[in-house]
């Protein structure tokens, strides 16, 4: 299987990747790489749903504006139309994979996320959206024309007269490497949450596909926006948990340990307001009140069944003793979703001939500074279609470069421990920064000394993931100002005049 030529490699087990396999497969054989199981990804923890303007009072331009108003000054806004245009064809692509969304009286039930101005949110299993598109994507794709391998880390990219031609990769399980060529490589492999020592996200998303490309000469853009979700739980003994801020769209609201609804001393939207203020808010109550978490309380909530319009919340917060309808939820940030990532265009196209990114990996410039609610499940569908349509084109390459790519030189060495660099990041690079800290916290990362080659899958994640971490401490470094979900603490205020654009990097060499 190793010499075969492959159409498309896919890195990725995630709905981009699935999404791309399946669209591709009519193009010739697709090879799809996972480092897991197929199903361990970021998609299948995704519960609030997919964004879309299918309902009849919304449209195509209000979900623009909205999307455009969450990205504080920086969306771009070519992409931007790109993924609002598209979404309610990819919903129907999605049902006809099997994705059975959730109807209401005979209509598909919308729900309403911060900074929606409307009902626009599709889910799936109640708070199992993510979950429903996997499951059916991945049946989906054990057919022919596609081969699955999973439990395969891709270590790096080859790269040939400037394009990239293949991978090379390393069975986790054997340690056994191999190479595996193709005409074009797709990475789909998700965000970096586990570069925090809080997060929502599983233990695979390590920022891998983010180092491989830049490794390779790929640009990558907008690292110091990294979204932390307002409301995880935060309850001694439990697992990483994400408490849907859908949740909030149905009525619930926060209160900090002195039982005080707080939300609307921050921002007129109150417990609607975006996530990048709500996690600030919270913080700033945690501090206040000298507590490690706030309250989400459903209490009031009597016109929905939370048992059945959320089913995973309900029942993981059963089983940790916590009946929701009766009594709140200890919640607190935790980092969840990158905006930034491999800078591509909107065919998913990056600066190296070969290579395309979609999903979060991926920075198309779409969520600007601030990610709108549930745009980014429909993010991974729109842009894996054109990344396809791309490919079919067999085209002239155009490489999207950026005349003022910042370059960085050398890559630097390994994290020392996977917790090390967690807690660096969480303490110096987390929902408040400062410029003392994140220069000291870059000055240690740099430090760090490179090891041998790597022989297993955690040597390889702490290589890359020291890798981005670097990459993410200078950005955060370099923007002096505050802007949606990057906040300087010694630069408070949003700085147009100087700091309305993009920071895009590049390898020296």
């Amino acid at each position: 299987m190793a010499g075969e030529r492959w159409r498309v490699i896919v890195i990725g087990s995630g709905i981009s990747g699935l999404f791309v396999a399946l669209e591709a497969r009519k193009l010739g054989p697709v090879l799809v790489l996972t480092k897991g199981s197929i199903d361990e990804c970021n998609t299948r923890w995704a519960q609030g749903g997919i964004a879309a303007a299918v309902g009849p009072l919304d449209s195509v331009e209000a979900h623009l504006a909205d999307t455009i108003a969450a990205g504080a000054g920086l969306v771009d806004e070519e992409a931007a139309a790109v993924l609002c245009g598209e979404a309610p064809a990819r919903i129907r692509d999605l049902v006809e994979y099997g994705v059975a969304f959730d109807q209401l009286g005979g209509e598909v039930a919308l729900g309403r996320e911060a900074a929606h101005s409307h009902s626009r949110v599709l889910h799936a299993g109640g708070d199992r959206t993510g979950a429903e598109i996997e499951t059916a994507l991945s049946n989906a794709a054990h057919s022919p024309g596609i081969t699955i391998l999973d439990y395969t880390l891709v270590t790096s990219l080859t790269v040939e007269d400037g394009r990239v031609t293949g991978v090379e990769a390393i069975d986790v399980r054997s340690g056994a490497r191999e190479r595996y060529e193709g005409d074009a490589v797709v990475l789909a492999t998700g965000g970096a949450g586990q570069l925090f020592s809080h997060t929502t996200n599983p233990e695979v998303a390590t920022g891998d596909g983010i180092a491989l490309a830049f490794m390779a000469g790929a640009e990558v853009a907008d690292l110091e926006f990294y979204q932390f979700h307002p409301t995880a739980l935060r309850l001694e003994g439990a697992p990483p948990f994400l408490i849907s801020e859908a949740v909030r769209g149905e009525g619930a609201r926060l209160r900090n340990s002195d039982g005080e609804a707080f939300m609307s001393r921050y921002h007129e939207l109150a417990d609607l307001a975006p996530r990048d203020v709500v996690a600030r808010a919270i913080v700033a109550e945690m501090r206040r009140t000298n507590s490690d978490h706030a309250w989400l309380d459903c209490t009031a909530i009597t016109d929905v069944d939370l048992a059945a319009r959320f089913p995973g919340i309900y029942s993981f917060c059963r089983e940790h003793g916590i009946d929701i309808r009766k009594e709140p939820i200890p919640v607190a940030p935790a980092a969840h979703y990158l905006m930034g990532g491999v800078r591509t265009d909107t065919w998913g196209r990056t600066r190296v001939p070969g290579l395309y990114a979609c999903g979060e990996v991926a920075c198309t410039g779409v969520h600007g500074a601030n990610r709108l609610a549930s745009n980014s499940l429909m993010e991974t569908v729109v842009f894996g279609k054109r990344v396809v349509e791309d490919l079919a084109r067999e085209g002239a390459w155009p490489a999207p470069g950026d005349d003022t790519a910042v370059p960085v030189g050398d890559p630097g060495g390994d994290a020392p421990s996977h917790k090390a660099l967690q807690q660096l990041m969480w303490n110096c690079a987390g929902i408040e920064r400062t410029g003392e800290q994140l220069a000291a916290a870059l000055h240690e990362a740099e430090s760090w000394p490179r090891g041998p080659e790597p022989a297993d899958r955690a040597g390889y994640e702490r290589r890359q993931m020291a890798v981005l971490a670097r990459l993410m401490l200078r950005a955060a470094l370099l923007r002096e100002e505050s802007r949606g979900a990057h906040y300087r603490k010694d630069f408070p205020e949003r700085d147009d005049e100087h700091w309305k654009r993009r920071q895009v990097f590049r390898r020296a060499d």
